[in-house]
C-alpha cells in the first residue's frame, strides 16, 4: 500500500469520479491512476469503485469507508509535516481563515493587523463565503479555521469554540419616521419594506423567528450576503435594513441612522470551527486568543479533545 494510491482514490472521489480531472490535478496520467487504484483494490481484496467499462460510475460501500480512512491518513501526514515545521521555525508558515463577509469586514481587521505585526513571516489567506461553504472548506482541510455564526454545528468533525455574542440594529435614511419612535417594536419595523441578510447568513433565522412569534410577516424586498450592499440600498430609500450592530459605523455611514434592536432579537454567537484532529501551530493559538481572549491554549486543546 502506497501513500500515492491513497491520494489517488481521495482525489478521484473529490473530483466526482472524473479520472481526466484527477490526472490533471495530480499532474499524472489516467492509465497510471487506474493502474494504481486497481493495485490497491487487489491488495485490499475489495472494489473501491463501481465500473462501467473503463469509467468509474460510483463508490462501493466498502470504498466509502476506505476513502474516509485514507483521507484521515493524508490529513495526519500533513500534521506530521507541520510538527516538523513548528520545531524548526515557529514564526513562519501559513494560516488560512474561512469566514463570512461580516466577520472579515468588521470583526477581523484589528486582529489581522496585530497578528501580522507579531508574525510577519506567516502567510495569511482569507476566504469568504456562506457559513456552509466555509464550514466545508475547514472540514475538508482547505482552511485551518472557520469563523461563523451558523452551520458549524452541522459538521461532526469540527469542534466549536464560542467567540462572542452580538445583536442587531435597524438602519434607516436620515429623517425616517422610525427615528421618531420612542421604543422600537417589530410591528413598527414591519410597516416598512425590509432589506436584510440572505437566509443562510448572519442570524437570519433569528430575525424570522422573532417576527413569526409576533404573528408578523415583514415585506423583505431585498436580501444580500454583504452588509455593505444592504446599507447601499437603504441609502437609496428602498427599505429599512436589519444588520449586525458591528456593521454600523457612524463616522463612515453618515448617510444612515441606526436604531438599537437588541431588545427585539435573540443574541447570536460567533464561533470558531476547527477540525477535531487538527494540529495547531503556536501562532494559530495566538490568533485564536487575539480574536477571543478567553480562548487560551488550554481551553482550545480541551475542546479539541472533547473534554469540555
Amino acid at each position: 500500500m502506497k501513500l500515492q494510491q491513497l491520494r489517488y482514490i481521495c482525489e478521484v472521489a473529490k473530483r466526482d469520479l472524473n479520472l481526466s480531472q484527477t490526472a490533471e490535478a495530480l499532474f499524472t496520467s489516467q492509465p497510471g491512476i487506474s493502474k494504481q487504484i486497481k493495485a490497491l483494490e487487489d491488495e485490499l481484496g475489495v472494489d473501491i469503485f463501481v465500473r462501467h467499462g473503463k469509467r468509474l460510475v460510483a463508490v462501493t460501500e466498502p470504498g466509502k469507508e476506505i476513502i474516509e480512512k485514507a483521507q484521515r491518513v493524508l490529513n495526519e501526514l500533513v500534521h506530521l509535516k507541520q510538527i516538523g515545521q513548528e520545531f524548526t521555525r515557529e514564526d513562519s508558515g501559513s494560516l488560512t481563515i474561512a469566514t463570512t463577509h461580516t466577520q472579515a469586514r468588521y470583526a477581523l481587521p484589528p486582529v489581522i493587523k496585530a497578528f501580522r505585526e507579531k508574525y510577519p513571516g506567516v502567510r495569511l489567506s482569507l476566504y469568504q463565503g456562506s457559513p456552509t461553504q466555509i464550514s466545508e472548506l475547514t472540514s475538508s482541510g482547505q482552511a485551518d479555521i472557520a469563523i461563523a455564526t451558523e452551520a458549524i454545528e452541522h459538521y461532526k468533525d469540527l469542534a466549536m469554540l464560542p467567540c462572542y455574542q452580538w445583536n442587531r440594529c435597524v438602519l434607516t435614511p436620515p429623517r425616517h419616521p422610525l427615528l421618531k419612535v420612542k421604543k422600537l417594536t417589530l410591528a413598527d419595523i414591519a410597516r416598512y419594506p425590509v432589506i436584510t441578510y440572505d437566509f443562510a447568513f448572519t442570524g437570519r433565522s433569528k430575525i424570522n423567528q422573532a417576527f413569526a412569534a409576533e404573528g408578523l410577516t415583514p415585506e423583505v424586498v431585498l436580501t444580500a450576503i454583504d452588509a455593505d450592499v444592504i446599507k447601499t440600498y437603504v441609502e437609496l430609500g428602498l427599505g429599512v435594513g436589519i444588520v449586525a450592530m458591528m456593521a454600523y459605523d457612524p463616522d463612515r455611514d453618515q448617510r444612515l441612522r441606526a436604531l438599537d434592536a437588541s431588545h427585539l432579537f435573540e443574541p447570536s454567537t460567533t464561533r470558531f470551527g476547527i477540525r477535531k484532529d487538527a494540529y495547531l501551530r503556536g501562532y494559530v493559538y495566538d490568533f485564536i486568543e487575539m480574536f477571543a481572549p478567553h480562548l487560551g491554549r488550554d481551553v482550545v486543546d480541551a475542546t479539541l479533545r472533547g473534554t469540555i
